[in-house]
C-alpha cells in the first residue's frame, strides 16, 4: 500500500539522517577552515614572538597614528552615511516624485563598483588632472593623498549601508502611520521622532554598525587616494600591508589582531540587533495601539 494511502507523508531528501548529518559537516567544515582558522591564525602570530612585541608594535608611534586615522574615518563617514541613508529611504519610501528609481539604483553603485576603480575615479575628479584638480590647487586645498581624500573614499564604500537596511522595512510598513500622525497635526520633525524612529530603529542600528565595520576595514579605495604615507595617511588595514612588506609578520599579526576584534565585536553586535529586530513593534503590542497619537 502507498504511502499517500496509509495517511503518512512520502519521506524527504532533507529528513534523510545521513543527507543531514553529511550536510551539516560540509558547512562546518567550511566554517572551520574560511573562518575560524584565519582568526585563530591572526591570535597566534599576533603572540608569536611574546607579549612585549605585542605591546610594542599596539604602541608604536605609526600603529597608533594608523589607529586614530582608522577611528577619525568612521567618526565623520559613519554620522554622515547613517543621515544620508536615513534621508534616502524616508524620501523614496515615503514620497512619490520623478527619478525615484534611478535614486534606488545609484544608491546601489557603490556595490558594483569595485573600491579600488572608485579610488581611481576619485584621481580623477580631484587629482591635478581631474576636473577640480586645478581648482583646489589654485586655492591651496589638499584632498587627495590626504585625510580628506581617506574620508571621502570611506563614505563612498559605505554609503549604501544603512539605506540598504531602511529601505526594505519601511516600504513594508507603508505611510498609514505617517500620514495618520500628519493629519492630527504633528509636524514632520515630530511625526520621524515619534512615529518613524520607533519602528525603524532596530534596523537604523543594524545598519550603522555594518557601516563602522566596512568603514575600520576598507584596503582597496583608500590605499589608491591615501598615497600610503606612513605616520600621515596609513589608515589601519594599510598599516598592515607595510608591516607585512617590511617582513615584519608578527607585528604585522599585532596590528590585524586590532580588526580582528572589531570583527567579532561587529558580529556579536550584528546577532544581538536581530534579537532585538524580531521584537519590532507588533499591532497586537497594547503599548504601540496607536503610533501616530504620540506624534501628538
Amino acid at each position: 500500500m502507498s504511502a499517500t494511502r496509509t495517511g503518512r507523508k512520502p519521506p524527504r531528501v532533507g529528513d534523510a539522517p545521513v543527507f543531514r548529518r553529511l550536510l551539516i559537516g560540509i558547512v562546518l567544515v567550511f566554517v572551520a577552515l574560511l573562518i575560524l582558522a584565519p582568526l585563530v591564525i591572526i591570535g597566534v602570530e599576533a603572540f608569536s614572538k611574546g607579549w612585549a612585541v605585542y605591546r610594542d608594535t599596539i604602541l608604536h608611534p605609526d600603529t597608533q597614528h594608523a589607529i586614530m586615522l582608522t577611528v577619525l574615518a568612521a567618526l565623520i563617514a559613519v554620522p554622515v552615511n547613517t543621515a544620508f541613508g536615513v534621508a534616502a529611504a524616508w524620501a523614496i519610501t515615503k514620497f512619490d516624485f520623478r527619478g525615484r528609481r534611478f535614486l534606488l539604483v545609484v544608491i546601489e553603485i557603490p556595490f558594483s563598483v569595485s573600491p579600488i576603480v572608485a579610488g581611481v575615479a576619485y584621481l580623477f575628479v580631484y587629482g591635478l588632472q581631474g576636473i577640480f584638480g586645478p581648482t583646489l590647487d589654485a586655492w591651496d586645498i589638499k584632498i587627495l593623498f590626504a585625510i580628506p581624500g581617506i574620508i571621502l573614499a570611506s563614505m563612498f564604500v559605505t554609503a549604501p549601508f544603512v539605506a540598504r537596511e531602511l529601505i526594505p522595512l519601511m516600504q513594508a510598513q507603508g505611510r498609514d502611520l505617517e500620514e495618520a500622525a500628519t493629519s492630527l497635526g504633528a509636524s514632520g520633525w515630530r511625526t520621524f521622532l515619534s512615529v518613524t524612529l520607533p519602528n525603524i530603529k532596530w534596523a537604523l542600528l543594524y545598519g550603522v554598525v555594518l557601516c563602522n565595520a566596512r568603514v575600520m576595514g576598507e584596503f582597496g579605495a583608500v590605499s589608491v587616494v591615501s598615497g600610503n604615507i606612513r605616520g600621515q595617511t596609513n589608515t589601519l588595514p594599510l598599516h598592515i600591508e607595510l608591516l607585512y612588506h617590511d617582513y615584519q609578520a608578527a607585528g604585522a599579526f599585532a596590528s590585524a589582531s586590532i580588526l580582528a576584534l572589531i570583527a567579532v565585536f561587529t558580529i556579536i553586535a550584528k546577532v544581538a540587533l536581530e534579537r532585538q529586530g524580531a521584537g519590532r513593534v507588533r499591532a497586537s503590542d497594547p503599548s504601540a495601539a496607536n503610533p501616530a497619537e504620540k506624534a501628538l
